[in-house]
């Protein structure tokens, strides 16, 4: 008897310590905002002196591989005494406020979710902008990921079916139902989305992993590789015109990994041989060992006279969902 009532009082403890957790547990907003635009908290004194021109200098620096100049992200100040209410639930926030001490400090989900916030304070102004010059690269790391992630999350509403994609070259892919199948054939896949003033388009490819290892010259063997792609599958307007590389200027090359692989990210300007078009493109050349090949996934937009930014950034989002089977 003694038994079952201590078995019974652990029980009650336990229901009693779980409710109350449950009553602790704050009730989070959902987080808005467009994508890569960013909520800047500071003073107005702050924000139109030397750390304000810093921020801007970093944080809205052109994006590479654009034709025209764009920023990275959309800064939108906010004085510290408006940061509340909706303006609080902003999904990206960058808080800078005076301090007896230099921080740097990266939060999540503090007044609505999905959240990422990061607070950088200091003593004086050089001394937060010496914590953002530190900090640069880990600042925009840190809210591409969290945009990257809500790209993907918005997409995976309604998904596309990617079972050509799975049979032919073993790899998954999420993009929407608003991508249709423009060309399939053998191994190679066009996928196109139509937009107002124009398209975005997705190829997916592989290549034997010589195409661009076979020297040291890599940027200039996936220009290679790019130019007879285009001469190959993607047509221009005009008899005998075709994609290529845009030879006035050189791409930017990065590395980076996509699911766990080592991959070239190459962005740059494509354009037409033989008719006039152009658009900014990003490629991924996927080094699968397995396989003995490269996967190649690329993006590429035609919009002229209008902003790509936020396109390029949905083709990215999308190129980077890819999975190996």
């Amino acid at each position: 008897m003694k038994k079952i009532a201590v078995l019974f009082f652990s029980i009650v403890l336990l229901i009693g310590c779980k409710e109350s957790n449950n009553k602790n547990e704050k009730i989070l907003s959902e987080s808005s905002g467009r994508l890569n635009s960013l909520s800047i908290v500071i003073d107005n004194e702050l924000w139109e002196g030397q750390v304000g021109e810093n921020l801007r200098e970093k944080l809205a620096a052109p994006v590479d591989g654009l034709p025209q100049q764009e920023p990275l992200f959309s800064l939108n100040q906010i004085p510290p005494k408006a940061f509340s209410g909706f303006a609080a639930r902003n999904r990206t926030f960058l808080y800078i406020k005076n301090s007896q001490s230099a921080n740097f400090e990266v939060v999540k989900d503090t007044m609505a979710k999905p959240q990422t916030g990061i607070y950088i304070s200091g003593a004086t102004p050089s001394e937060i902008n010496k914590v953002i010059n530190e900090n640069t690269e880990k600042i925009i790391q840190t809210y591409k990921k969290a945009e990257l992630k809500e790209q993907q999350r918005r997409i995976s509403k309604s998904l596309k079916s990617d079972q050509k994609l799975e049979e032919t070259l073993g790899v998954s892919m999420k993009f929407p139902t608003a991508y249709r199948y423009a060309k399939t054939e053998d191994d190679f896949f066009w996928i196109r989305k139509d937009i107002k003033h124009g398209s975005m388009e997705i190829l997916v490819y592989e290549v034997p992993m010589q195409v661009i290892d076979k020297d040291t010259n890599v940027i200039g063997n996936i220009i290679k590789m790019r130019d007879s792609i285009g001469e190959q599958h993607v047509p221009g307007p005009n008899e005998g015109s075709f994609m290529i590389t845009e030879e006035a200027y050189a791409p930017y090359l990065f590395e980076t990994k996509i699911d766990g692989k080592f991959a070239y990210e190459t962005k740059g300007t494509w354009e037409v041989k033989g008719a006039f078009m152009a658009g900014p493109f990003i490629n991924y050349a996927v080094r699968d060992e397995e396989n003995d090949r490269y996967l190649v996934l690329e993006g590429f937009v035609f919009k002229p006279s209008n902003t790509k930014r936020d396109n390029i950034f949905e083709l990215e989002s999308i190129l980077r969902s890819v999975k190996f089977q």
